[in-house]
C-alpha cells in the first residue's frame, strides 16, 4: 500500500488532510519540528506517526505531500526528488482530490474556519461528507458525497481550486506582508469567483463582494433588504441567538444557534443559503444548527474559579471587535478583559490605530509582545506603540501573569494567531496554585 508522507504535518491544513486520508483507509505518516502545536493532538489520537525532519524518512514507493512553507531545497523534499519519489504540493493535492465529490470551498478574510466547521456539521445530518477545517480538523468518509474545505486567500493559494460552490464571507484588507491593499485582495477573490462551477454564496452587505462578477449564479445573504437570504427579527440572549430567515422577502423559517454575535448569525445564514440551494430539508438545518459546538480556538471557554477564560484566534481588528461583542452578549454582567498578542509586525504596523480602537472596547487590556514572522523585518515597532493607543493598557509577561489574578468575576479573552496559548497556560498554572491554596 502506498504510504503518504506529509512534510510539515502539523500545519493546520496538512494535519486535517492527513486525518482525511487516514479515515479514508490510506496509510499516513509525516514529519515536522519538535515544537508542540495543538494540531498534533488529533494526529496522535489516530496514532499517525510524526517523525522529526530527516532525509531517512523518505523511501521509494511513497507519495510525498509537501506543505507550502517548505521549499524544494528542504532536506526531505530534496531527497524525494533525488530518489524519483512523487512530490505533490498541498494545494495541488486538494485540487485533484475534490474532483470526486460535490465540492464546497469556504473563503473570506474573516469567519471561514467557523463557517466551514458549521457547514460540515450541518451537512453531516444530510449525507456522508468529508471535510477539511482550518483549525486542523479533518474527516474522510469512503461514502462521501460532499467535500467541504476551507480555502485560504493568503498568497492566492485558493486559486489552485475549481470548486462546485464557494461561500465568500467577506473581503477585507489583511496579510499586508503579501497584499498591497483591499483592491489587491478583491482581485484575488474576483479571480477565484471565475473558477466556481455551480454557484457562489456571498455576504451581500460587503461592498467589495457586491462587485464580484461570476459565470455562475451569485446568491447574497446578510442583514440588508437587498439580500436574497435575509436575517430578521434577531433575539439575542445569554443562551444564544434566534432569528427569522426570509428568502427574497418571503418568510422561510426560524432558526436558533447556540452562539453569540452578529458574525455567527451571518455564518449560519451562509450555510442556510447553500443548503437551500441544494434543496436540503429545512427541519434538518434547524436541528443541526442547534447542536453545533464550534471549532478549535474560536471562543473556546474554560471556567476557573470566578473567571471565564476564552481562547480565540482573533488577530485582526474586525475579529477582535466581534469576539468582544460575543462575550458581552453571553456575559452581559461581567467585565470583559482582552489579553492580546499581535501577530506579525507588518499587520500590527498596518492596523495600529484600528487595533487600538477595537481593543479599546474591552473593559481592560493586557498586551503581550508581538509574535513576529521569520519572513519579515520588525523595524522599530514594539508592543509599546500599541500600548500608547489604548488608555490604561498594560504589558503582560509570560513569567508573571499575576496581574490577571486581581480580575475577579471577569471574562478573560486570550486572543491571537501566534502562541498566545502559552500565556493562558502560564496563567492557568498560576491560578490553579492559588485555588489550591485557598482550599
Amino acid at each position: 500500500m502506498t504510504v503518504y508522507h506529509f512534510v510539515g504535518i502539523k500545519g493546520s491544513g496538512m494535519s486535517a488532510l492527513a486525518q482525511i486520508l487516514h479515515h479514508s483507509g490510506y496509510k499516513v505518516q509525516g514529519s515536522d519540528v519538535e515544537k508542540y502545536f495543538f494540531t498534533q493532538e488529533a494526529l496522535e489520537h489516530l496514532k499517525i506517526k510524526i517523525l522529526p525532519f530527516q532525509r531517512e524518512n523518505i523511501r521509494p514507493g511513497m507519495k510525498v505531500i509537501a506543505g507550502n512553507a517548505f521549499p524544494d531545497s528542504h532536506e526531505e523534499i530534496d531527497e524525494a526528488l533525488s530518489q524519483g519519489v512523487e512530490v505533490i504540493r498541498y494545494h495541488t493535492f486538494i485540487a485533484e482530490y475534490m474532483e470526486q465529490f460535490v465540492s464546497i470551498g469556504v473563503t473570506g478574510s474573516h469567519g471561514k474556519t467557523s463557517t466551514t466547521g458549521l457547514l460540515a456539521h450541518v451537512m453531516q445530518g444530510v449525507k456522508p461528507v468529508s471535510y477539511l477545517i482550518g483549525d486542523g480538523t479533518g474527516k474522510g468518509d469512503k461514502e462521501a458525497v460532499y467535500f467541504i474545505f476551507e480555502a485560504c486567500e493568503y498568497r492566492r493559494h485558493f486559486l489552485s481550486y475549481h470548486p462546485d460552490y464557494a461561500i465568500m464571507t467577506n473581503i477585507d484588507f489583511d496579510h499586508p506582508d503579501y497584499f498591497s491593499d483591499v483592491g489587491d485582495v478583491f482581485s484575488a477573490f474576483q479571480e477565484m469567483a471565475l473558477q466556481v462551477n455551480k454557484a457562489i454564496i456571498a455576504y451581500g452587505d460587503d461592498e467589495q463582494l457586491q462587485k464580484i462578477q461570476a459565470k455562475v449564479p451569485v446568491l447574497f445573504y446578510g442583514f440588508g433588504d437587498g439580500n436574497d437570504f435575509q436575517a430578521r427579527n434577531m433575539i439575542k440572549s445569554t443562551a444564544g441567538t434566534k432569528f427569522d430567515v426570509f428568502v427574497r422577502n418571503h418568510f422561510y423559517a426560524t432558526f436558533e444557534i447556540p452562539t453569540y454575535g452578529d458574525h455567527n448569525i451571518l455564518n449560519a445564514l451562509a450555510v442556510i443559503a447553500l443548503c437551500h440551494y441544494e434543496q436540503i430539508d429545512c427541519k434538518i438545518l434547524q436541528k443541526q444548527l442547534k447542536t453545533f459546538n464550534g471549532v478549535k480556538r474560536r471562543f473556546t471557554e474554560k471556567q476557573m474559579g470566578s473567571q471565564i477564560l476564552v481562547d480565540d484566534y482573533a488577530h485582526h481588528p474586525v475579529e477582535i471587535k466581534a469576539t468582544i461583542n460575543a462575550a458581552r452578549q453571553k456575559y452581559p454582567d461581567k467585565p470583559i478583559v482582552a489579553v492580546f498578542q499581535p501577530h506579525t509586525f507588518t499587520r500590527t504596523q498596518t492596523f495600529l490605530r484600528e487595533f487600538g480602537e477595537s481593543l479599546g472596547e474591552a473593559d481592560k487590556v493586557y498586551l503581550c509582545d508581538i509574535f513576529g514572522s521569520a519572513r519579515e523585518n520588525q523595524g522599530e515597532l514594539s508592543i509599546n506603540d500599541l500600548k500608547a493607543k489604548i488608555e490604561g493598557a498594560e504589558i503582560l509577561q509570560e513569567d508573571d501573569t499575576s496581574p490577571l489574578l486581581l480580575l475577579d468575576d471577569s471574562v478573560l479573552l486570550f486572543m491571537g494567531a501566534g502562541d498566545i496559548q502559552k500565556f493562558q497556560i502560564a496563567y492557568e498554572n498560576l491560578l490553579q496554585q492559588q485555588l489550591k491554596k485557598a482550599q
